[in-house]
């Protein structure tokens, strides 16, 4: 692993801002070499799943050639490798995350996953969490459907009403209505992402907590847009729960992460039942095992976890400064040189927002703009990004999004701007 190094540009008496060797990292990436349709392939869209290095490869080949064994149950050597490996990812992902106990992290399908499990657990009619009618469930304007839809089933089913925190026009939150609402007196649970997957809006995630546990609700994290590109500490943000996914930061799909408080999961009734979530069963009665272990029904993804460790191991080894600063950049040249474009709107310029820049063209449906920048062996994402509603709050149908990462370059933004030309050269 090539190590970030400082800028040899710094002013003398200053801290160096360290950089990235970009190149040595895309060396890790096999599919980045690739051609699409003859040309190189600059993957642009980073926001719906990212890459994976080596390592990751390696550590799911090596699971299914050398140790594939369920987890937990036998006591021979294979099944006792598997398990060793598959809790040490564990113990890695909350250490990434810096959580005091590994076993607050439940490992799930993905975020989707998670947030559902927390949404149910909440809807179920438990004595010590459960809506009620009256209550309010909070989310914001710029949430994805999966930090919609199970609040929306969970309020269904309980009684209780779901709110909207709106977004200004810049994509920021607006934090007054933020607090207007919670102090309003009736939110339960606040659900928000800690960055928007359209808008790259950066929430300020550990203010947010604060104000929410002042007016006594309980906070739910989506923060599958962090991971790859700021440092998450669960301590300093405070929240009740977090959700992540693996494959958006470099890790294997089918794989994510609830890290919750152990006492707030003590507290929750299993999201389903089966095999491993049981202490014991008769036909009379099932007592159930203690958390993380409850929430784990059945035979989990084990190379999917033990890989999703190796993804955190990897991403460990890189600076977050160098990181930032590097996606700062490309942004930055990004933004700039799209509103060059004649009759092209972004969508989401909040400060100090993340990577992504969103879209749409005057006269030219996202949906048309794809296909012809995939022509040039540009991916990127087009559509409504499960983001229905936060369409409907910006008047358009779908956004062609470039989302970017740490392996990105400045030559990839200058492949998008000209498959732009190109594409409304050819639709005008």
């Amino acid at each position: 692993m090539t190590p970030a190094s400082a800028s040899p540009d710094a002013a003398p008496g200053t801290q160096p801002t360290p950089t990235l060797d970009v190149a040595a990292i895309r060396d890790e990436f096999p599919i980045l070499a690739q051609e699409v349709h003859g040309k190189p392939l600059a993957y642009l869209d980073n926001a719906a799943t990212s890459q994976k290095p080596r390592s990751v490869l390696d550590a799911i080949q090596h699971y299914y050639t050398h140790d594939n064994a369920n987890v937990h149950r036998g006591l021979h050597t294979l099944a006792e490798r598997a398990t060793r490996d598959y809790e040490d990812a564990r113990l890695k992902l909350a250490r990434f995350v810096n959580t005091p106990d590994a076993a607050g992290v439940v490992f799930t399908r993905g975020a989707t996953e998670a947030i559902n499990l927390v949404a149910h657990s909440y809807a179920r009619h438990h004595p010590t969490c459960a809506l009620k009618p009256g209550e309010q469930v909070m989310v914001t304007e710029m949430e994805h459907h999966s930090n919609i839809v199970p609040w929306q089933i969970a309020c269904e089913m309980t009684g209780a009403e779901l709110v909207v925190c709106p977004v200004h026009d810049d994509g920021s939150l607006d934090l007054h209505r933020f607090r207007e609402l919670l102090d309003a007196g009736s939110v339960k649970i606040a659900a928000f992402s800690a960055v928007s997957n359209v808008l790259g809006t950066v929430n300020p995630v550990a203010e947010l907590v604060t104000r929410a546990k002042r007016a006594g609700a309980v906070t739910v994290v989506d923060a599958c847009q962090a991971p790859a590109h700021q440092r998450i500490d669960v301590q300093r943000w405070g929240c009740d729960f977090l959700a992540i996914s693996g494959h958006k930061m470099f890790g294997p799909t089918g794989i994510g992460a609830l890290i919750a408080k152990p006492d707030k999961l003590a507290k929750m009734a299993p999201y389903q039942g089966g095999g491993e979530m049981i202490s014991r069963v008769t036909f009379e009665k099932t007592t159930y095992n203690d958390p993380p272990h409850r929430f784990e029904a059945g035979t989990p993804n084990i190379a999917g976890a033990i890989a999703f460790g190796a993804a955190v191991d990897w991403l460990s080894q890189h600076d977050y400064k160098a990181i930032k600063a590097h996606e700062q950049t490309l942004i930055a040249a990004a933004t700039e040189k799209l509103e060059q474009i004649d009759g092209l709107r972004l969508i989401g310029t909040a400060h100090g927002k993340a990577a992504v820049a969103s879209f749409v063209v005057d006269g030219i449906h996202a949906y048309d703009l794809g296909p012809v920048l995939d022509r040039q062996g540009v991916a990127v994402r087009t559509g409504h990004h499960c983001c229905e509603p936060l369409m409907d709050r910006f008047g358009v149908p779908a956004t062609v999004r470039a989302s970017f990462a740490l392996y990105n370059t400045l030559d990839e933004i200058d492949r998008l701007i000209d498959g732009l030309h190109k594409a409304i050269a050819f639709f005008r």
